[in-house]
């Protein structure tokens, strides 16, 4: 990979992860033409198809995104075996709550309530089967869709999302609203 944009297109498809990135985006980064964006991305997708890469490129509709290679998957699931028992990171259970409580619910939206990239933490709990794409919202992009798990709900000991506590009612009280008028 000798052309230094290459290595940035590398670089901004894998950061945007599961939702990839369109070639006309991808052209517009890097300030060429749609045509020999192409031409770079078809050499990267080339570069990806050999045996010894553990991830490829791939294209659905003009949008590109990696993917691991199938014989990468009983690794992952060996690890996935391993950090099972662990205990959940702070951070993975805010995230959760967050899906739980407002699924379905945009990466963007989990971004926004905890004000923190999740990109990362969203792939390692879908590995954990504990949350799911559940579809694509309407808005603009068609941003992926989470929700939790059935797994979700036996991991938490739950026979439904009803069984989870009422979150703090946080409207203003009666004085407050008094000083207002």
């Amino acid at each position: 990979m000798e052309n230094p944009h290459k290595s940035v297109l590398d670089g901004i498809i894998f950061v945007f992860g599961e939702e990839g990135v369109t070639l006309e985006q991808l052209a517009l980064a890097i300030e060429f033409p749609k045509d020999l964006t192409k031409i770079l991305l078809d050499e990267l997708v080339s570069y990806y198809q050999h045996d010894e890469r553990g991830m490829e490129l791939v294209v659905f509709g003009d949008t590109y995104k990696f993917i691991t290679k199938p014989f990468i998957r009983p690794y992952i699931e060996r690890i996935l075996t391993l950090t099972k028992s662990r205990q959940l990171s702070q951070s993975a259970l805010e995230t959760l709550a967050i899906i739980a409580y407002k699924q379905p619910v945009t990466r963007i939206e989990i971004e926004e309530i905890r004000g923190v990239s999740c990109d990362l933490m969203l792939r390692k709990l879908m590995a954990m089967d504990l949350i799911q794409e559940v579809g694509r919202s309407e808005s603009v992009g068609k941003p992926i869709l989470y929700g939790v798990t059935s797994n979700f709900l036996e991991v938490f000991k739950l026979m439904s999302l009803d069984e989870l506590p009422k979150l703090p009612n946080y409207q203003d009280s009666s004085e407050e609203s008094q000083l207002f008028e």
